[in-house]
């Protein structure tokens, strides 16, 4: 069976309470790869991916989460800044349908609106030469894409029922 693609909050009732979750920023040329520690308190970037055959890339996804012990991921959905999808939305979410078939690892999908936006003030800020900031990028924004998450998870779990 497929694995469940779900909005944040509904996935997160499908992952045990502990385990790592695999960050994902899907860009046209590059994947950005972070991954959370077990309790989900931070996001640490892993690495940036080449695109190349689906199949190649899911591949080395899912030996990422292996290797971590990931019990679920987090795509960041590009929604537009009127809330609408546009093109990279669809893309992401035809991912995220294709990859659901190669794992049974509930697949959240995250707002990333301005993520790599904040991510580029930040590494210019840092004076960060452009040839650099390209080569981590993508990293840094899927590091943005999970702690925005994991952070959203820890202000749920802290809210009084």
């Amino acid at each position: 069976m497929p694995a469940l693609i779900l909005p944040l909050i509904e996935a997160s009732a499908h992952w045990p309470e502990r385990g790592a979750l695999v960050g994902l920023d899907l860009g046209t040329k590059t994947i950005g790869v972070a991954v959370s520690d077990p309790d989900r308190r931070l996001a640490t970037g892993v690495e940036t991916i080449q695109r190349s055959a689906f199949k190649a890339d899911a591949t080395r996804l899912l030996a990422i989460a292996g290797k971590r012990n990931a019990v679920g991921f987090v795509l960041g959905l590009p929604i537009n800044m009127d809330a609408s999808e546009g093109p990279r939305a669809q893309s992401t979410r035809a991912f995220a349908h294709n990859f659901s078939k190669l794992t049974d690892l509930t697949i959240a999908l995250w707002d990333e609106r301005l993520s790599t936006a904040a991510v580029e003030r930040e590494l210019i800020g840092m004076d960060m030469s452009r040839a650099r900031r390209a080569k981590v990028i993508d990293e840094h924004a899927a590091i943005f894409i999970l702690q925005g998450a994991l952070d959203r998870l820890a202000n749920l779990r802290e809210m009084p029922t």
